[in-house]
């Protein structure tokens, strides 16, 4: 196997591109990088920035500089939230993160890389005013309501009851499932179920936000809280009247749900670095990937504040235990993407059928709509959805059982209106994909089931699009 050698490596037009800013400065704090994003962030010209010592660019000091402490100390400073004045005045908010840079032992410089503080925030509350294209997004930020769950399931139905009692209830609720059962479904629609529908739904998703910003985002900062820190109300406030949702709330450090625990109990707020408490009122939601008892015991849930936030707890069962909705999902998938896509889609094949009802679906509901949508961008205007045009994954990860016996559709093709070609394109994309889905992906194997040469099987994969490392067990 042949090693990449970095020197081959064109490394400046990888950090040209990236969607962060960057700087390098050797050993002295004189920056020999600067990326068009970092421009963009300090508004100065990379032009001007290369060659100039970092202390004549930014009002920083050593002390304060993240990239000169690097170079000090030689280590890293990681996630450090920083505000700072430009040498043009320009006022920056950021999330920086500093590395030390050495050569056969050597430190010879430092790396940074910087995001806005405030982009951060923006992509989070994004999350409450928007949503996927064609999809009618309300005032207050959400987009389903109970009408939109699909469940005749006798676990589902009993979940859906219970989130309609206590949807005006001021107790906090705690929804448990694996990704995928439609969570935040549940918590948009127990918000829009509630008197507070018309004030704002805020997610947050706890695993995606650094631990150093979390606090901060959260229950907003002050004036002084850390160097260069500015008064801001945090997101409790800003859902103060309405609901705020903490996805994955197991991820949020346990000190932080310490102090997650007082607001619940106290229904007052206080920013950090400030005295000053502030009043709530906000229905809390949160959810959790595993059944509660198991998180808490594993010692990532403090158990004062399961009591606290899963005061209701809802638990929604997976895909493979509701195997009855799953055809009410499929025609409902099937209706939403013939609009979007313009297709007429009607029904799916019996083999199709065979195949979903023995699959696990490991992604549950949210796995179940990318598959019919993957589907749909291949069926050609054809009516009826055919294991050829499935996406490659469901056949790699359905296990061994399904597997044993070849996935031709008998009934393929079935469709008017196909002419010799296509029939015969589809029939060989087919063949393809039975033939990687019994060989594990083995393309050389592939390849002499079906006959032909190795180069020429490969080249048919490109002509498709087939990925064989999706078909490897």
């Amino acid at each position: 196997m042949e090693r990449i050698s970095f020197e081959d490596i064109d490394i400046y037009s990888v950090l040209s591109s990236m969607h962060e800013g960057v700087v390098i400065a050797d050993i002295t704090g004189k920056v020999i990088f600067f990326n068009q994003i970092q421009g963009q962030i300090d508004d100065i010209s990379p032009m001007d920035a290369v060659g100039k010592n970092l202390l004549d660019i930014y009002q920083l000091t050593t002390e304060t500089s993240p990239i000169m402490r690097c170079l000090a100390s030689g280590d890293p400073v990681i996630n450090e939230t920083m505000v700072y004045r430009t040498c043009l005045g320009r006022v920056c908010n950021i999330l920086s993160n500093a590395f030390p840079l050495y050569k056969s032992g050597k430190l010879i410089g430092a790396i940074t890389f910087s995001k806005e503080y405030q982009l951060l925030e923006q992509v989070i509350l994004s999350r409450a005013t928007s949503g996927p294209p064609k999809e009618k997004i309300s005032s207050n930020g959400t987009r389903f309501s109970f009408k939109d769950i699909i469940a005749s399931d006798s676990q589902m139905r009993s979940a859906i009851r219970m989130a309609r009692m206590s949807a005006a209830s001021p107790s906090p609720i705690m929804i448990s499932g694996e990704t995928g059962t439609g969570k935040e479904l549940f918590a948009q629609s127990i918000h829009n179920h509630s008197p507070r529908n018309k004030s704002l739904f805020i997610p947050v998703n706890c695993a995606a936000i650094p631990e150093n910003l979390l606090e901060g985002i959260l229950f907003g900062t002050s004036r002084g809280a850390f160097t260069g820190a500015i008064d801001k109300p945090g997101l409790f406030e800003q859902a103060n009247g309405g609901t705020i949702f903490l996805d994955e709330l197991d991820a949020m450090p346990l000190t932080l749900q310490a102090k997650l625990l007082r607001v619940i109990q106290e229904k007052k707020v206080r920013k950090l670095g400030s005295l000053k408490e502030t009043d709530l009122d906000v229905k809390i939601l949160s959810s959790v990937g595993q059944p509660p008892l198991k998180i808490v015991q594993s010692g990532s849930l403090r158990m004062d504040l399961f009591y606290r936030m899963g005061v209701v707890s809802i638990m929604l069962p997976p895909l493979r235990d509701r195997k009855g909705d799953l055809e009410a999902l499929v025609l409902h998938f099937i209706s939403k993407y013939n609009r979007a896509l313009g297709e007429k889609v009607e029904i799916i094949s019996p083999e199709v059928v065979d195949l979903f009802a023995g699959y696990r679906w490991p992604g549950n509901v949210r796995e179940l709509e990318h598959i019919i949508e993957a589907a749909m961008n291949m069926v050609g205007g054809t009516r009826v959805i055919h294991l050829s045009h499935l996406p490659p994954h469901i056949f790699s990860f359905a296990g061994k059982d399904t597997l044993k016996q070849p996935l031709i559709d008998q009934n393929y093709p079935s469709e008017s209106g196909h002419n010799l070609m296509e029939t015969q394109k589809s029939r060989e994309q087919l063949m393809i994909l039975n033939a990687l889905t019994l060989s594990r992906g083995n393309a050389a194997r592939a390849a002499r089931s079906l006959g032909i040469s190795p180069q020429s099987f490969h080249y048919k994969m490109k002509k498709f699009g087939i990925d064989r490392k999706a078909f490897v067990a």
